[in-house]
């Protein structure tokens, strides 16, 4: 089997890939280890940025998220029983998010490239990259438990953190930076309507807790607990009490559910240094990670994703390859920017387990400067509606 772009990976980064690349008249041929059942219903990220919105509409992908998904003019912060407002629109222009979860965009990319598109294999699991510094790099994987191998002009591995693209990089030629914080998220999904019109990010001494939704009638919930904790512990009553806990003002009261989903993501920060070797680049989590805290994951892969395809598509119609070989350099300028954002949201809101009075203090500083200052608001809010692609 010969494609042009051989991707490795059907989640939205390598969907959207295939995608923007079909637009462009390149073939591709994506390769998921996963049936097409546990691609459009693994829970992830929710919250687009305004340029993934635009990127989705334009690669024609955009239809049902406008129809269904729900945009967000703000979020609000809460912390000493106070509630204070970012308005998006007011302070970046006219930006805003939506609120739509990867399985969706997962699910219209996959209808999309059934339709018109490359090969798309499911259950297709990548073995190797091979080849990957010559001009002609190759993908070894197993297809109905049979071996194959997918010859390639460049290869794109969109396969996560555990995949086996960032495997074919030698380790002399690259530097990991990474951050664990000794917390996680444990998070609901609950069949009640959310307690409020936008994302609710509540900062509380016994510890962080977030409101978000996935639908008009489904809630999603977050408790900042400690690190290895085992969701199935804490009772449903239990949840919802520590939850009434944190977000606790004077004039709101938050509304129960049925819990149908119960899970902790670990809280971690990281970044591989280069971003691409030979003709082999790296896209979305194989790359890099951030915490949840500041809705960035879902936005960073497609960032990677949209450099690579203009660079690509510079390449066919100029015959440079200034682009492709900015690639790293290119998108590691937004991916940190995104680790600072998450980084900051992330100590701006949680309380560490031996965290000080003076520490605690600063914290509610520091929230207290948004609130109070436009400036440190404005900041806030260009970060959070999303950093330029490229």
């Amino acid at each position: 089997m010969r494609t042009t772009v051989g991707i490795v990976g059907a989640g939205p980064a390598g969907l959207l890939l295939a995608r923007l690349l079909h637009n462009a008249g390149i073939d591709s041929v994506v390769l998921e280890s996963r049936d097409r059942a546990y691609v459009e219903q693994r829970q992830r990220a929710g919250i687009l940025e305004q340029g993934t919105v635009d990127v989705l509409r334009a690669a024609g992908a955009g239809e049902r998220m406008d129809r269904v998904g729900l945009r967000h003019d703000g979020i609000e912060l809460r912390f000493a029983r106070q509630r204070h407002r970012v308005d998006f629109p007011a302070l970046t222009g006219g930006r805003s998010v939506m609120v739509y979860a990867q399985t969706e965009v997962c699910k219209d990319l996959i209808a999309l490239q059934l339709a018109d598109g490359g090969p798309l294999l499911f259950e297709a699991e990548a073995l190797a990259v091979e080849d990957a510094d010559t001009d002609h790099p190759r993908i070894r994987f197993r297809h109905e438990g049979v071996e194959d191998v997918l010859e390639c002009d460049w290869v794109v591995g969109c396969d996560g953190f555990w995949g086996v693209a960032r495997q074919a990089i030698p380790a002399a030629s690259t530097r990991v930076f990474e951050r664990t914080y000794p917390f996680g998220w444990l998070g609901i999904l609950a069949d009640v309507p959310p307690s409020h019109d936008e994302l609710v990010y509540a900062r509380h001494d016994r510890g962080f807790a977030l409101l978000s939704m996935r639908s008009p009638s489904v809630s999603r919930l977050y408790l900042q607990v400690p690190e290895g904790t085992d969701a199935q512990a804490w009772g449903d009553e239990e949840i919802w009490d520590e939850l009434e806990r944190r977000f606790e003002t004077d004039d709101w009261k938050l509304a129960r559910g049925e819990i149908t989903q119960k899970s902790v993501t670990p809280m971690r920060s990281y970044v591989h240094e280069p971003m691409r070797h030979g003709r082999l680049f790296l896209a979305g989590d194989a790359a890099h990670i951030v915490p949840p805290t500041g809705a960035k994951g879902l936005n960073l892969a497609v960032g990677d994703v949209v450099t690579f395809a203009r660079a690509l598509t510079h390449r066919g119609e100029t015959g440079s390859t200034t682009l492709l070989d900015a690639y790293s350099e290119t998108c590691l300028r937004r991916v940190w920017q995104a680790e600072r954002f998450s980084y900051d949201m992330t100590t701006l809101l949680h309380r560490a387990p031996d965290a000080t009075p003076f520490e605690d203090r600063l914290q509610l500083a520091r929230l207290e400067r948004i609130a109070s200052s436009r400036a440190a608001e404005t900041d806030l809010a260009e970060a959070y509606t999303g950093f330029p692609f490229g």
